[in-house]
């Protein structure tokens, strides 16, 4: 599964984008958001308000129940403010 981080997720994380083989079991976007999470200091301070984090499945915005497959391209990104 391709992981792709926008923003100030990237800069939290340390990176712009990796590969990863969740463990089974991870199969929604809340599930796989709260794995991350669990990933170390960066990770954990980047989603600890997964409620504000937008997500795209394959390129298209998705809900957290949405499924996730080895394979899809998984996009994380940061809530976005206008001016």
């Amino acid at each position: 599964m391709k992981l792709r981080y926008f923003a100030w997720l990237r800069t939290r994380i340390g990176r712009g984008e990796e590969f990863l083989d969740p463990p089974a079991g991870i199969a929604t976007v809340e599930a796989l958001v709260a794995w991350l999470a669990t990933r170390g200091p960066g990770y954990a301070a980047a989603l600890a308000e997964p409620r504000l984090v937008r997500v795209a499945v394959n390129q298209d915005y998705v809900g957290p129940d949405h499924p996730v497959r080895p394979g899809d391209e998984v996009a994380l990104f940061p809530p976005v403010t206008g001016g």
